[in-house]
């Protein structure tokens, strides 16, 4: 490579590829230009490969993209910095609520009060992984890459060697050991779904569920239904093994809408579990009885926890069902329904003579049922008539039978 020709503007690469034999009398070769702009200095190279294959270089990647951009629109550096800059803030804009991987608008950026930040790492079973990365607001909908962008700005601004020799701090790597851990859980799937089922965020919003007196009490008690309902069950929703889960949906929700609602809850399959909140087993404790007898309780006490939980879904499910507005709706609408048929049917061309028409075979009815049980009444007199004779008969024949014997 030689530099050349210092006062030009432009920088002329040539490329040439040169065959160890002349085809046709003629040295085949390929010459690539490239015109830089904005430099100070010329650079010829050329390049000798010895080859027998002919080979085609194609221009490619972000600096030829971004030139070709320039040349299709005719605009120039400044230009072409200001569109890209402003497209940058409509994707920030568009994905800003932090759905998309590529967009880490907010991601570990939360405050960090006091109490998370001298946390004990050998507490780590109680700590909040979202809290500590700065997920709060994304939680269990935080992507891998959120995680991974989260936990890099993290390391950044708490790495131990950054703190090295600030005066009167005697905690450098504790709350580091606290975001490694929850980096740890968060990047392992299994580990991570043992966590999002015992979350502490959702454990307390789990606590505050609305009563039957105060959606009531309500001032719009149909609003305030739907508005403290549809949360919670699209919370409850995350832990269905089949999705997606039917929400609550709308006031105006036909019946089979509803009834396939309520079908679902009552029959959810739910993957929850909590492992996370097993006790571990004494640190250095060599004895097989410990290992046993902890696991066994760990499974009893998992168990328990299932079948609470279990039983509070239910509960949920059975007090949405109590006050939602649309059953009652439904209802209703059956009632009216209902009435309006046997209106429509009394009232018809045919409805008069109908009406008569029955109230005559009700009457023949009766008739015959009077004049069959009269019949009945009869036939058991002769019968009782019949049977005195013939015990008559016969006490007329032992008698005669004794005369003749005494004779």
């Amino acid at each position: 490579m030689s530099i050349c020709d210092e006062e030009s503007r432009g920088v002329l690469v040539r490329i040439e590829e040169y065959y160890p034999r002349q085809r046709d009398g003629q040295t085949p070769f390929i010459t690539l230009y490239s015109d830089l702009v904005n430099m100070g200095w010329s650079v010829v190279m050329q390049v000798s490969i010895q080859s027998d294959v002919f080979q085609t270089l194609l221009p490619a990647g972000p600096a030829y993209l971004a030139h070709v951009k320039r040349a299709v629109h005719n605009l120039t550096f400044e230009e072409h910095d200001k569109h890209a800059e402003e497209e940058r803030k409509r994707l920030e804009a568009l994905h800003g609520n932090g759905q998309s991987g590529d967009d880490d608008l907010g991601v570990g950026e939360e405050e960090e009060p006091e109490d998370l930040l001298t946390m004990d790492p050998k507490e780590w079973k109680k700590q909040d992984h979202y809290a500590v990365l700065g997920l709060s607001h994304l939680r269990y909908r935080a992507t891998p890459e959120q995680i991974k962008i989260a936990h890099r700005k993290k390391v950044l601004k708490h790495h131990p060697d950054k703190k090295a020799g600030v005066a009167g701090d005697s905690n450098d790597d504790a709350f580091f050991k606290c975001i490694q851990k929850a980096m740890e859980v968060l990047t392992n799937p299994e580990r991570r779904r043992q966590f999002d089922s015992v979350d502490p965020h959702y454990e307390e919003l789990e606590q505050d569920v609305p009563t039957e007196k105060q959606v009531k009490s309500a001032k719009n008690p149909d609003k305030y239904f739907f508005e403290a309902f549809g949360p919670i069950f699209e919370r409850e929703a995350r832990f269905s093994k089949k999705q997606p889960v039917p929400l609550l949906g709308e006031i105006n929700d036909p019946k089979n809408k509803v009834e396939a609602f309520y079908d679902s809850w009552y029959n959810f399959d739910s993957w929850r579990s909590f492992e996370y909140l097993d006790k571990e087993v004494n640190e250095g404790s060599d004895s097989r009885d410990d290992k046993r007898y902890t696991e066994k309780k760990n499974k009893s006490e998992r168990a328990r926890r299932k079948k609470e939980d279990t039983a509070r879904l239910r509960q949920l499910v059975d007090l949405a069902l109590s006050v939602d507005p649309r059953i009652k709706r439904i209802k209703q609408e059956e009632k009216d329904a209902r009435e309006a048929k046997k209106k429509v049917k009394a009232s018809g061309p045919n409805g008069v003579a109908a009406k008569q028409q029955a109230e005559e075979e009700k009457k023949r009815a009766e008739e015959e049922a009077k004049k069959k049980e009269e019949e009945e009444k009869v036939a058991r007199a002769e019968a009782k008539k019949a049977k005195a004779a013939a015990a008559t008969a016969a006490k007329k024949a032992r008698r005669a039978a004794r005369t003749d014997g005494d004779a």
